[in-house]
């Protein structure tokens, strides 16, 4: 994809459009619609970087939200064009931090900027390490 913005240099985008039942009565995207734009934004980066959601709960680890952040500064509208950026902002062995900003396609700067934070953890709900090859991944796709 070309850079139509100043995409972080470690990043992955799509696009996506604003449908009718994202909106409200005044065609603006209901808030919580961001954080589910994240979860997209963050599955298509888990896929780009080839390590798949699919992948990490086949190993038997699942990656709950623990915290999360969003900061509305436009809003996106029924029928709009927006980019969602997503990137890995940290990482440690038993968490990882993804950082996402979303751009309006009529716009040089985000309508959104956010962040979810993410515990490994295994299918009884304790905490565990990530594979190390899913932290080799992110190192090559972070540094």
């Amino acid at each position: 994809m070309p850079a139509r913005f100043p995409f972080h240099p470690h990043s992955h985008q799509i696009d996506v459009r604003v449908f009718y039942g994202d909106t409200d009565q005044m065609g603006v995207a209901y808030y919580a619609n961001y954080l589910r734009w994240f979860e997209m934004a963050r599955n298509e980066y888990m896929r780009s970087v080839g390590y798949t959601y699919a992948r990490l709960e086949s190993e038997g680890l699942v990656l709950p939200v623990i915290d999360v952040g969003c900061r509305y500064r436009k809003p996106a509208r029924y029928d709009e064009e927006l980019t969602l950026e997503s990137w890995i902002a940290e990482k440690t062995r038993v968490r990882v931090r993804f950082e996402y900003r979303i751009w309006n396609a009529a716009h040089a700067k985000p309508i959104t900027e956010g962040f979810t934070v993410h515990a490994s953890l295994d299918r009884q709900g304790r905490p565990t390490r990530l594979p190390a090859g899913f932290l080799d991944i992110l190192t090559v796709h972070t540094s």
